[in-house]
């Protein structure tokens, strides 16, 4: 194989930590290994397998220390999951740089490395992308913490980690690692011979050497690591059908450009919207609204007159057995730098948190650029309403087509 085709051969082994013995869920892990804890009828680390062989992963290697047979029983060979598993079990007590360095003669040059307790809707080939430009050995996924899910423990400059602290003590952290990592076989060099834990032994080295990737993200991950984190997660893994909807060209007849919906008469349903809205509510899907609304910062409507077209939208769709869950809306003018207007997505994501949303499997529907754009960034597959194209013929074909007549 020559040297392109080597560069871009993506790599098609995970490897995952899942031999601690997950003190902080007793009693819960007193006879079962945390990763085995389930959720909606299958053990968390069936999703993350599952992840995996979805983004294109053909091996996975568990490496094991606590109770190891009952994952070696319900996962086997991995067949019936559509992959190929192998095992790592070493002593129940072994730190997470030890089990790894133990089973370097079993990992691929190049892998995919994930603790067991963490999902993160994982898009691969943006991930690995972002690996590839900054020609590191090692990247991290950093989640941005801008909500304050958890305690900081980086720093990151110019797309790589400038700041680590596993105690968390350095002041002007922002961001955490979250256990997906993308490495080089090499790394497993810098574990010493000692028990160690991985990134206690590693990453100061290859911060100090500018070798670390960040890769960062807004979305929330959730997590079988402790007892607070698991009716969230239980709500996420139930994966509950959702939509988000732009407002305005969508659900109503779009103003002219530099114009707003005022007041509730001014309010037009698009042809088919409450019928679109009906459908996917008789269906169970969460149903949710983003909108940019500058006209409150140009002074020319209120929060209030908002209030009351939002009012008249939810009468005129309860009259019609339908109603929306949430409705999002961005007050601010077009040169604020917010995060929230579109096209950037902190609508999209401020909706995730809310209602423990996956966006890689939610569906963003608007009628312009702008739309697509925060879609996009946001991780959502995005659905473009046209003049002949209207939202209930995307909820007819796309979303429900069983149910188109």
């Amino acid at each position: 194989m020559n040297t392109q085709s080597q560069h871009h051969d993506r790599p098609r082994q995970a490897v995952i930590l899942a031999g601690g013995r997950g003190t902080r869920l007793l009693p819960l892990t007193a006879a079962t290994p945390k990763p085995m804890i389930p959720f909606h009828g299958r053990p968390f680390l069936e999703y993350l397998i599952e992840q995996v062989r979805e983004q294109g992963f053909e091996r996975v290697l568990l490496l094991l220390g606590y109770l190891p047979e009952s994952v070696m029983e319900h996962f086997g060979d991995g067949s019936r999951f559509g992959v190929s598993i192998s095992y790592s079990v070493t002593h129940v007590d072994n730190d997470t740089g030890t089990r790894l360095r133990l089973a370097k003669d079993l990992i691929e040059p190049e892998f995919l490395l994930l603790y067991c307790d963490n999902y993160w809707p994982m898009d691969f080939a943006a991930l690995e992308a972002a690996w590839r430009a900054s020609g590191a050995p090692a990247q991290v996924v950093v989640y941005e913490n801008e909500d304050g899910w958890t305690r900081d423990n980086l720093r990151v400059a110019d797309g790589l980690v400038a700041v680590y602290d596993k105690s968390r003590a350095t002041p002007d952290l922002k961001g955490v690692d979250i256990g997906y990592f993308l490495l080089k076989r090499e790394v497993l060099d810098l574990i010493p011979e000692e028990d160690v834990n991985f990134e206690r032994a590693v990453y100061p080295t290859l911060v100090a050497q500018g070798r670390l990737g960040a890769f960062c993200s807004r979305h929330r991950y959730y997590s079988v690591g402790d007892f607070r984190r698991l009716p969230l997660t239980e709500a996420f893994l139930a994966r509950r059908p959702a939509v988000v909807l732009d407002r305005d060209g969508v659900l109503n007849i779009k103003p002219p450009r530099a114009c707003y919906v005022t007041k509730p008469e001014e309010f037009l349903w698009a042809e088919g919207a409450i019928e679109a809205v009906r459908l996917l509510c008789d269906a169970g899907w969460l149903v949710l609204v983003v909108s940019n609304q500058a006209g409150i910062a140009r002074g020319v409507m209120t929060a209030a007159g908002l209030e009351a077209v939002h009012a008249r939208m939810r009468a005129d769709l309860a009259a019609a057995g339908a109603g929306l869950d949430q409705i999002y809306v961005c007050p601010h003018g077009w040169d604020e730098g917010c995060g929230c207007r579109k096209p950037k997505p902190g609508m999209l994501f401020a909706a995730q948190r809310d209602h423990s949303l996956d966006l890689t499997r939610t569906p963003f529907i608007g009628d312009d650029e702008r739309d697509m754009q925060a879609g996009q960034a946001a991780g959502c597959p995005t659905i473009l309403v046209t003049g002949t194209r209207r939202l209930l013929d995307v909820v007819r074909e796309d979303l429900l087509p069983a149910n188109a007549p």
